[in-house]
């Protein structure tokens, strides 16, 4: 079990693997004037974007648009079937291509109509577009037709087996095309504002919003709409995928639904002051609160209850975090190792995913041994099919 480590009176560690550029990365935003009370980095952390993936910034008067990252409101979802993994039918290749029918897969890939469950959810969400007082047409002029696809990279969708047999289904997505133009363009505008205010950062992608600004309060409600918008896109697939189950082994009861995002900011209470909390690659890990956390591509996975632990900002990892990069992985990894890590799980075999073979991860069982201060562990889940998008 990782020891926290006090790296500075402004930054917190749980990662027993931290490379020095992380460190680094993470010690300049912790230096920053509006932090408060500390940055905390989780046991997945690793070199992001401007802010460390895996880390919880608490802000006050100000946000960095980079904190939060480009896929806004990305997340995991998780579903509890009363079926056991005797139940199944076989093979499962037929359950992962109706899935990969069912759900639009890879970047650019979106839907051609939208189903009555996508349409009534886009309605809902361009009426708080409404009250938000922007059009989504703005960044994405087909925003609609993304609502139930999935995307490309780590994003994927699972059939797994806890420890007791049963079967849950499990996804990881976020806020698609949509998201990624908002959060790109309110990065671009915090970097103008910080020419324009003569302010030097130790990184140009930590460029921050004011308070009080108009600037600050559009990327707030943007903000909050695509982190919405995230949310009812897992709901939407995972709506598909129980259907796409219910039709090889019959009608699912769910026992159970659990969504939480990882990339996101909210408003949060911390020794004794309100902040923009802003967690990049983390979960919430308040006390009962139930939360999801990924392994790579071939690993287990985990249900767990966050312990809410204060110095770590009632916070946990997010999943096992990158140890290479995608073009190291590619260079160094091979199809037939990443057929060896796949053994036993029905998935796409294809060149396209070695750049997630296990060995590009940390190994998350290093990852929630250091979280063992920060959750409990209540369902480990072993995945069964993969589907992933190119």
């Amino acid at each position: 079990m990782c020891r926290m480590e006090q790296i500075s009176k402004r930054l917190m560690n749980w990662a027993s693997i931290l490379e020095p550029a992380t460190r680094a990365q993470a010690e300049k935003t912790a230096a920053l004037p509006f932090i408060h009370p500390h940055l905390a980095l989780m046991p997945d952390a690793h070199l992001g974007k401007g802010a460390t993936v895996g880390s919880v910034i608490p802000t006050l008067g100000a946000i960095i648009p980079a904190a939060v990252g480009v896929d806004i409101g990305c997340g995991m979802a998780a579903v509890r079937t009363q079926y056991h993994r005797d139940d199944l039918r076989k093979p499962l290749a037929k359950l992962r291509e109706a899935i990969e029918a069912a759900v639009p897969l890879s970047a650019g890939q979106y839907n051609t109509s939208l189903t009555d469950t996508a349409a009534a959810r886009v309605q809902r969400l361009t009426a708080l577009a409404e009250k938000a007082g922007f059009d989504p047409r703005r960044y994405a002029g087909n925003w609609e037709l993304q609502l139930g696809t999935l995307g490309s990279g780590n994003h994927f969708i699972e059939v797994t087996v806890d420890q007791h047999g049963y079967v849950w289904l499990f996804l990881h997505s976020g806020s698609r095309g949509v998201g990624n133009k908002i959060a790109t363009h309110h990065i671009k505008v915090a970097q103008e504002a910080m020419k324009r205010w003569w302010i030097s950062l130790p990184d140009p992608d930590l460029a921050y919003l004011a308070e009080g600004t108009d600037e600050f309060w559009t990327y707030i409600r943007e903000l909050r709409w695509a982190q919405e918008f995230a949310l009812q896109n897992r709901d939407e697939m995972m709506d598909r995928v129980v259907d796409c189950f219910a039709a090889f082994h019959g009608p699912v009861q769910e026992q159970e639904r659990v969504q939480c995002h990882h990339n996101y900011t909210t408003r949060e209470t911390h020794f004794g002051k309100e902040v923009w909390l802003s967690r990049k690659g983390a979960i919430n890990a308040d006390k009962g609160v139930r939360g999801l956390i990924p392994g790579s591509m071939g690993d287990a996975s985990y249900v767990v209850v966050g312990k809410g632990n204060p110095l770590a900002l009632n916070t946990a990892p997010h999943g096992a975090g990158r140890n290479y990069s995608r073009s190291a992985a590619r260079k160094k990894f091979t199809r037939e190792e990443l057929r060896k890590a796949m053994v036993g799980i029905e998935y796409r075999d294809t060149d396209a995913f070695i750049d997630e073979i296990p060995q590009a991860y940390k190994p998350i069982d290093q990852v929630m041994a250091d979280a063992a201060d920060l959750v409990e562990i209540t369902h480990t889940l072993r995945q069964i099919v993969n589907v992933k998008g190119d």
